[in-house]
């Protein structure tokens, strides 16, 4: 092989790696790439933050929820959650029971509107 076709390549690789490594840089900082990981993350958020909105939703359909939010203000914030659970607020449609974050979620959203 010649000198100069053995720089062409040479110079040829290093220019694709990197290219490859610059593009990286800039899809993940700017272009919106995510890892599995946290694509996976963001999703379960955003399913926990519907859940939580049904959640109070539910809780404002009640026909005493007057009521059941000055009871919920009167209870420490760490049973919250709970009160939610026994009121079965936190249980989506078709769900037999319902996950303990959602409960916690919709417990900090109700807490929002009795600030209000």
């Amino acid at each position: 092989m010649k000198a100069e076709t053995q720089g062409k390549i040479k110079y040829g690789v290093w220019g694709l790696v990197c290219g490859a490594v610059i593009a990286m840089i800039i899809g993940f900082a700017w272009g919106g790439w995510t890892t599995s990981g946290t694509t996976k993350t963001m999703t379960k958020e955003a399913v926990l933050a519907s859940q939580a909105a049904i959640c109070v939703a539910q809780f404002m359909q009640d026909p005493n929820h007057e009521e059941k939010l000055k009871e919920l203000e009167k209870i420490d914030s760490w049973k919250r959650a709970e009160f939610i659970e026994k009121g079965c607020w936190d249980k989506m449609p078709g769900q037999e029971k319902a996950d303990y974050a959602v409960a916690r979620a919709c417990a900090d959203g109700l807490e929002r509107l009795i600030k209000k």
